[in-house]
């Protein structure tokens, strides 16, 4: 792993010239409270929850004194940029089975298995006894001379495959150890059995690998499904997505007569064949509603004095899970009062900051974008349809998840690339005090599941910022048992609520750490670049001669 280059970083940042105003904790508290209220319905996109959640960020984002930076509609900017979304539900409850040996099982749609609605445009999934073939890790890899399906027709069958990378379990070998890689998840999982023509891929579900419970899965997939419209659906989806409890498929392998953690280890190696259950199939018969609909990025802008064709963007997702499945209390809304309103609510105060300072050279925008739980939906819209051209936007600066608790020592971010941005990050946080530390749970993948990935994967200089983990009070442990409990109780659940107890004092240190770190760059005329063997390295090279 390269070296930051921290003595270079500090010769070639200006000096910020206007300190970051004051933020407000009462403010951000406030924001919070209302955005993950019961009267926004768990904020999901095509909702009367989406409406409220507009209309609030648009009106709070003029009232903070910014310009519309959406759509141009007769020549004038809105407030929003619209994103066609394809849309999915299962009607009813789905009728799933494995037959064992020739006895059927039924399957628990929400317990045993959480099927996800199709999203090929197919009004029914109809499928009749399907042989169901272990796969391993689902990778395709020709750079690493790996290939989990050697050969395997999987047409006409379904796939069990594993979450994560083959290194997770040994933290070494040529996936990157436990840091995961694009390979390990379950997104591409999918992609793959489009491509390999299965009639499904089912994920395995266990809670190290996958870096959280039964709880979130049952939660993220059971629901309202979105895709962006795509001309060719069936290139990007199997007919049947979903995941399967470890225990059911444990005992699952064994009625084969199959071990499951013996075959576990074997494909953790490339000489992984894939094994066929015999004996058993899966059933599904479910009529699905297909629609498409437009969601809303809301986007404010503030227009830079001397190079205004230049922008530097900070984003973070509006969007929760919305109305679903009832949990133990028979509580229904997922507020998602962490994530993601602190995000927006962080977005917002952002902008009442730049809005009362002197204007930047370069333009500064503020994004809340839609349907994140989805699939980084919004934000890969407006990457593939940029408001502003992504070869002059100097940077991107996601936010998600800030911790509402008191301030800490360090911060992080998702990840572990190494470019330009962050060492400004870095740079800054020495003039606050802080220390950067490494994404302490890259096993998790959280550098493909934030917003800024699809601006990364495009060239462009972007981070998704992550909250300290050494509080000025409590330590590390208390930060660790804050996350752990968080993860654990409330993260894609319902009780994702508001506390009245919550300071708001550590946000407040982030948004000024954010704030100068964004507006020196956006004072500057630099290009921060991607370290030479970085993965997006090449696709910034590609817009170079669009920069001066």
């Amino acid at each position: 792993m390269k070296k930051l280059l921290l003595c270079t970083v500090f010769a070639v940042l200006p000096a910020v010239a206007f300190a970051a105003p004051p933020m407000d904790p009462a403010r951000l508290a406030k924001d919070v409270q209302t955005l993950s209220s019961d009267a926004f319905e768990g904020r999901g996109p095509a909702t009367a929850g989406e409406v409220k959640t507009v209309e609030y960020i648009s009106a709070q984002m003029k009232a903070a004194g910014l310009e519309p930076g959406g759509d141009l509609k007769d020549g004038k900017r809105a407030w929003t940029q619209d994103v066609p979304l394809a849309k999915s539900d299962i009607v009813g409850t789905p009728s799933l089975s494995l037959t064992i040996g020739g006895l059927a099982k039924p399957l628990r749609q929400g317990e045993d298995v959480a099927i996800r609605a199709n999203m090929r445009g197919e009004s029914r999934v109809s499928v009749k006894d399907a042989p169901v073939v272990f796969v391993g890790y689902g990778v395709t890899a020709p750079e690493k001379n790996w290939d989990d399906f050697k050969g395997m027709d999987l047409k006409g069958k379904i796939a069990l495959v594993l979450v994560n990378d083959p290194d997770f379990e040994t933290g070494q070998g040529d996936f990157g150890g436990k840091a995961m890689t694009y390979y390990g998840r379950w997104t591409y999982k999918y992609e793959e059995a489009a491509r390999q023509g299965a009639v499904g891929f089912i994920v395995i579900h266990e809670t190290a690998p996958a870096s959280y419970g039964w709880a979130t899965v049952k939660n993220s997939n059971t629901n309202t499904m979105f895709d962006v419209v795509r001309k060719n659906p069936g290139e990007a989806h199997a007919p049947v997505e979903g995941w399967i409890q470890r225990d059911l498929t444990v005992d699952l392998f064994k009625q084969a007569g199959l071990d499951f953690e013996a075959l576990k280890k074997q494909a953790q190696t490339r000489d992984f064949k894939p094994v066929v259950l015999n004996g058993v199939t899966f059933s599904a018969d479910y009529d699905v509603k297909q629609e498409t609909i437009i969601s809303k990025n809301v986007v404010g802008k503030l227009t830079g004095k001397t190079r205004p064709d230049e922008t530097v963007i900070y984003s973070g997702h509006w969007d929760h899970l919305g109305v679903g499945l009832p949990d133990a209390k028979g509580d229904t809304i997922y507020n998602g009062a962490i994530d993601n309103a602190t995000g927006i609510a962080a977005l917002i105060e952002l902008g009442r900051a730049y809005a009362k300072a002197p204007r930047t050279a370069r333009s500064v925008v503020f994004m809340a974008v839609t349907a994140e739980e989805k699939g980084l939906l919004g934000s890969e819209y407006y990457a593939s349809n940029p408001l502003y051209p992504l070869a002059k936007t100097a940077g991107v600066i996601n936010m998600d998840s800030i911790s509402p608790q008191g301030p800490a020592k360090d911060f992080t971010i998702s990840g572990s690339a190494e470019f330009g941005l962050l060492n400004d990050l870095i740079a800054e946080g020495v003039k606050h005090n802080r220390t950067f530390i490494r994404d302490p749970n890259q096993q998790s993948g959280g550098f493909y599941r934030s917003d800024h990935f699809p601006f990364a994967k495009r060239g462009v200089p972007a981070l998704s910022f992550g909250s300290g983990r050494d509080m000025v009070e409590g330590g590390r442990e208390a930060s660790k048992a804050w996350g752990e409990t968080y993860g654990r109780e409330r993260y894609h659940q319902q009780a994702d609520e508001f506390e009245a107890s919550w300071p708001f004092t550590g946000m407040v240190a982030d948004l000024s750490l954010l704030y100068d770190t964004g507006r020196a760059l956006a004072d500057s005329d630099r290009w921060p670049e991607w370290a030479d063997g970085q993965e997006f390295k090449a696709a910034r090279d590609a817009s170079k001669s669009e920069r001066k």
